[in-house]
Order: C-alpha cells, then structure tokens, then sequence
C-alpha cells in the first residue's frame, strides 16, 4: 500500500535535487477535462463542458434543488415541502453559498448558519457509527418552524494563542471554546462530545468519487512502517444503501462512502427532509411538539429529486490553476515539496474507468489530497470518534480551489471549523502527523512563507 506513496516521494525529491521547475504539463487542469478556467463569484457553480442536452437538463433540476429554499408543508409548492421541524438551513445553499465554503459567524450576534454542531455520547452502535445523543440525536438543529422551540443555541468563545516564526515575526492564533445555550428540550449529558463542522466547498466531488479505493489505499500506511512520521489509514463506514461497511472519502472525518449518502444524510440533518434512504424525522419522541407538525410527503423527497441533485453536486466542475508558472508560485511549489506537505496532500492521482460517468472517467486530477485520516494532533483535536477516526483524526482536506474561497465567499476561514482566519494560520495549526511540516514552515523565512502561501492562493 505504501508503493504510490514512495514513488510520489522519489519523484518530487529527484526535483528538488536537480533543481527543476516542478511544473508539470498540463498542471493548470485541476480537474483534467472537468476543468474549466473561472476565478470570479461564479468559479465554482459551473458545470463540466460537455454534458448531453438530457444531462445539462439533470443538472440544471438538481441545482434548483440545491439552491431553492424549502417551506413548510402543508404547502402547494408540494416538491418542496416539509421543512424541518428542527432544521439549521431551509436549501444546500444557505450553508454552501454559491457551491462555496461556509464559515463561523463573524459576530457575537450573527445567527450561526453554515456551522453545525455534531452530537454522540460514548457507546456502542450495531455499525460503529457515533451513537446519537438520546434527545438532540446526531447534530444541534438551531432553527425550527412555527410551534416547536430550536433545540439550543451554539456558543463559540476565542482565546488566543501567541508565537514567533524563527525569524522573530510574531504570530497569533486564536482557539475556540464551544458550548450550548438555551437547551428548549433537557439538559445534555456531562459525557456529550461536540464537533464543529462548516460547510465545505463543493466543486470537484464527483472526481473524487471516481478516485478507486486500490489507488486510495495505495497511499495508505497506518503503521507507518515507512517512518516518515506519516500513518494514513482509511475509514470504513455505514453504506445505507448497500447495508454494509464501505470505504469513506467524503466529511470531515471521511465519514461518508458517497455523494447520494452525504446528500441525503445533509438533507435530514440539516433541513429536516426525509428520504429514502433516511425515511424518519430528525427528532426523537422526546422532543413532544415536533410529532404534531405536518408532513412534507413520506418521504419529502424522491428518489428522482434525490439522484438528480447528487448529479449536480458530481458534475460541477473544478476550477483550473491561476499563475501557476509565476516565478514566486513555482518556488512555493518547491518549498512545498520541501516542507513534505506532499506526503497527505498528494498533489496528483487519477479517475478510474467509469462507463455511468464517461465525463469524470479517466482524468488526471491535482486533488491535493489522499482522502485518508491522519492525527492531526490535540490542537485540533475534537475527541469525538466518528467510524474508525478517533478523536485525534481528520481526512486530509483537498486543496484544489482555496485560493478562490475568498472571492465566491468573501472570506478566508479555514480548517474544519473555520478558526484559521487565513492559510498561514490553518499551516501552524498543523500537528501530530504534520507537526514537521508545520515546524519547517515556521523555520522559513518572510518571503519563503510568501512563496508557499503564493503557491496555495494559485490552486
């Protein structure tokens, strides 16, 4: 399993050594033929070039879906009721806007959107899966329709923390306390574990899908029998569908096998819509004036409404590299490699052959990514294990797209709960695994911090 990952490293070495210019042919195509070349508002809500007048017309019903908001039933816009009772969003939109990255709220007021709260108490489940909490269930629902109270309110408080990179320039970063206010249902347990997650961008998850799980696992090495510090393992996690373990490669924590499950669990959980694949109510019994509230159908969305937003969500293509022979990006690049960032952030890989998604099969993809866990350390630690992550671990994040985040969403939050407020901050909170490469970092000078950041903004 560790052959791909020692060949990557031998040739990225053979690079630095020489001295080349580690640009590739082609390397502006993120996404190969899924690739399309749009760094404004709208970089990341565009389709693949290509597709049918049949699948341009999926695509178009499955992004209204995505981005129209959904009402209470009864309704006579019947496709799109029964919202909630307890829900964070009324459409996929409210917390990807424009297809982006979604973020803590800025102010102490702001009324929290596109970060949840995950929720489990310790316990077995029949399939390992995080086992609810008995009254709030799997997530904090912030938001209920008329007749039912929220279930809380999510409360963020920083500290900060201080530092200086070798050449004296001070730093800080800040770190995030959370709790619950105003619990309308009962108090949680002393033994609750929370964990913020924001809303990830979702351009480029169809090619990632099509990643095959041979070459996944060909990075992995959980007991780093290579000592490079670096043990990425897979997680195997609850198929609904298929009513068996498969591997993980979407969430936070990998903790989803596919785009259909991550949907239509984003669906339940966050805007209170039953499927058919998660056909009950986000509630539980205790929660009383929830059972009284009408229904948006059973379930509120169909099959076929279903499988044509997952097509949106696989078909939406990845936005190509800016500058990317800039003297000063083709530096970060090398010091990038230098630092092993390249280690968890596997800059290439390729789609398997796929006859159902002709479009995505076969590419070249620069994900930056291995969709493994790794231990990140216990600064970003949320001690709530999810599958076969504990609580120490996350899936390495793609990279592909950052350097966008800041126009389609007007900000530069980063990690999984957003508290890097730019990259510089995400790189130093970096530990466990990529502790080294975090410590390389701090030990560059001024401008080889500038390059890297250069390199990161360009993909």
């Amino acid at each position: 399993m560790m052959e791909t990952k020692h060949i990557l490293t031998f040739v990225f070495v053979i690079f630095i050594f020489l001295g080349c210019d580690p640009v590739d042919k082609d390397e502006e195509y993120s996404g190969g033929a899924a690739t399309i070349f749009n760094s404004t508002y709208y970089a990341f809500n565009k389709p693949i070039l290509g597709l049918s007048f049949e699948e341009r017309a999926t695509f178009e019903t499955g992004d209204s879906l995505f981005n129209k908001s959904w009402v209470i039933a009864p309704a006579s816009t019947t496709a799109r009721d029964g919202l909630g009772p307890l829900f964070n969003a009324r459409s996929c939109s409210g917390c990807h806007s424009r297809d982006g990255r979604g973020r803590p709220p800025k102010e102490k007021n702001e009324v929290v959107t596109a970060l949840l709260f995950r929720l489990s108490i310790p316990g077995e489940t029949e399939n390992n899966s995080p086992k609810p909490h008995p009254i709030y269930g799997g997530q904090l629902n912030n938001k209920a329709v008329p007749g039912v109270e929220p279930e809380g309110k999510e409360v963020i408080k920083y500290s900060f923390i201080k530092g200086t990179f070798a050449d004296g320039t001070p730093y800080e970063l800040r770190k995030p306390e959370y709790s619950i206010e105003n619990l309308k249902y009962g108090e949680l347990s002393k033994d609750i574990m929370i964990s913020p997650r924001v809303a990830p961008m979702i351009p480029g998850l169809g090619l990632l899908e099509q990643v095959s799980e041979e070459t996944i696992l060909g990075f992995a090495d959980p007991e780093d029998k290579d000592k490079d510090g670096i043990s990425g393992k897979a997680n195997y996690v609850w198929d609904v569908t298929h009513k068996k373990k498969r591997l993980g490669r979407f969430g936070w924590k990998a903790n989803q096998p596919s785009l259909l499950q991550q949907n239509a669990g984003a669906f339940n959980g966050d805007i209170g819509i039953t499927s058919p694949l998660f056909p009950r109510e986000n509630h539980s019994d205790k929660q009383t004036p929830c059972l009284d509230i009408p229904s948006g159908g059973t379930p509120e969305i169909s099959a076929e409404s279903l499988e044509r937003i997952t097509f949106y969500t696989q078909h939406l293509a990845m936005p190509g590299r800016r500058n990317w022979k800039d003297p000063t990006v083709v530096t970060g690049k090398k010091l990038f490699l230098k630092a092993e960032c390249h280690l968890c952030h596997i800059p290439k890989m390729q789609t398997s052959t796929s006859k159902d998604f002709p479009k995505l099969s076969q590419q070249k993809i620069r994900p930056f990514t291995d969709l493994l866990l790794h231990d990140m350390g216990e600064g970003l630690a949320d001690n709530r294990p999810d599958f076969e992550a504990n609580g120490r671990e996350w899936r390495t994040s793609p990279l592909w797209g950052i350097g966008l985040v800041e126009k389609v969403n007007y900000h530069t939050f980063f990690l999984h709960d957003g508290r890097a407020r730019n990259l510089q901050e995400a790189i130093l909170w970096h530990g466990g695994e990529s502790k080294k490469s975090m410590e390389i970092f701090k030990a560059f000078s001024k401008e080889e911090r500038k390059a890297l950041l250069a390199f990161l903004n360009s993909l």
